[in-house]
């Protein structure tokens, strides 16, 4: 099982070397490997583990990183990692399928544009509306949706986020349709938040805290009822858990998480389009989170950071981009069928004991 972890990282440090430098490839391989090796052995102790590792990481990473652009990738990150911890904890914890939480996603990132721009609200205001503006729809429209099981549950948040979508494309006059709209930059107290860098300790900071908060939500007695829902709803029920209550409460959570991801994601980029909250977005957050690891708060970190990070280094396949995208993502699927954090984490128990 090393033996295959030790050649994966050499493959990723060698495709690294062409866009990265050589050392800092080198670097991030090594450290990969040691890390998740303690991390795994102090994690069952300690849940802030996962806490303790990302704030050392976002940390200590600019220190490997040489340009603005990493510094960007990084942030995107790390944004994607904020959307998906919550969709992580509505899917992997609770249970409960969505492929449509694109939609909250690009709710957060056009307030950040029509706020300033059409009603003169300052963007951190916006950002404020906007996260407030999904936690009222998802509390409004989760209550009838979440009374649906399986594939009808999938349909329905699906059918969600498709309005939400055609909603920003159609309203051409206000959203700019499909051409998308300028987004003013962050201002605070006269300092403006402007550069990859800026951005990422922004992210970098928001994710630490959010993950602080899914950890916190999931070891409290509030996060057990959420885990039993996920096990059994009428067991929970005959316990005494208010079944509905509880998934209402992570719905709205997970709707906040991906607001705020969409509001850092267009201050990031200065533009917005509706492809922000269309469905291939929110595929890309279900995707994330499956191939980390549902139910793991780390492996939505890894996802969203694969998923970001691969194609930038897949581009030296020019045409056969995809593709090899779309195989890399079998393999990870065949070999590491649970997500690669959970996967490796106990094949690494099972090598301890």
């Amino acid at each position: 099982m090393w033996d295959f972890a030790k050649n994966f990282d050499k493959n990723i440090a060698k495709a690294l070397a062409k866009t990265f430098t050589k050392d800092c490839a080198k670097t991030l391989a090594e450290i990969c490997v040691k890390s998740y090796e303690q991390y795994s052995k102090n994690y069952s102790k300690n849940p802030y583990t996962t806490v303790a590792a990302l704030a050392a990481i976002i940390v200590l990473l600019p220190l490997v990183l040489p340009s603005a652009f990493y510094f960007r990738v990084a942030a995107l990150v790390f944004i994607n990692a904020i959307a998906v911890v919550g969709l992580n904890l509505l899917m992997g914890f609770a249970g409960q399928v969505s492929l449509g939480h694109a939609g909250f996603f690009g709710i957060g990132a056009y307030a950040v544009a029509l706020g300033p721009l059409t009603l003169g609200v300052p963007p951190a205001a916006s950002m404020i509306g906007g996260t407030v503006l999904s936690a009222l729809l998802a509390l409004l429209v989760g209550r009838p949706i979440l009374k649906l099981r399986g594939y009808y549950l999938a349909v329905a948040t699906l059918g969600l986020g498709l309005l939400i979508a055609m909603v920003f494309t159609n309203e051409s006059e206000l959203t700019g349709g499909p051409n998308g709209m300028q987004v003013p930059r962050l201002v605070l107290f006269g300092w403006r938040a402007y550069g990859a860098v800026t951005w990422y300790w922004i992210a970098g900071i928001t994710l630490i805290i959010g993950t602080l908060v899914a950890v916190n939500l999931i070891e409290s007695p509030t996060g057990r009822a959420i885990r039993a829902i996920h096990d059994s709803e009428t067991a929970s029920r005959v316990l005494g858990v208010d079944v509905a209550q509880y998934k209402l409460l992570v719905f709205v959570l997970s709707a906040i998480y991906a607001a705020i991801a969409g509001s850092y994601f267009a201050l990031l980029d200065g533009f917005v389009t509706p492809d922000t909250s269309g469905f291939i977005r929110s595929i890309e957050f279900v995707v994330m989170a499956v191939l980390g690891g549902l139910g793991s708060i780390l492996g939505s970190i890894v996802g969203a950071a694969i998923l970001v990070i691969l194609p930038q280094v897949l581009t030296l396949f020019h045409e056969y981009e995809h593709i090899v995208l779309g195989l890399i993502m079998i393999v990870f699927m065949i070999f590491l069928p649970a997500g690669i954090v959970p996967t490796l984490a106990r094949r690494i128990a099972e090598r301890m004991s």
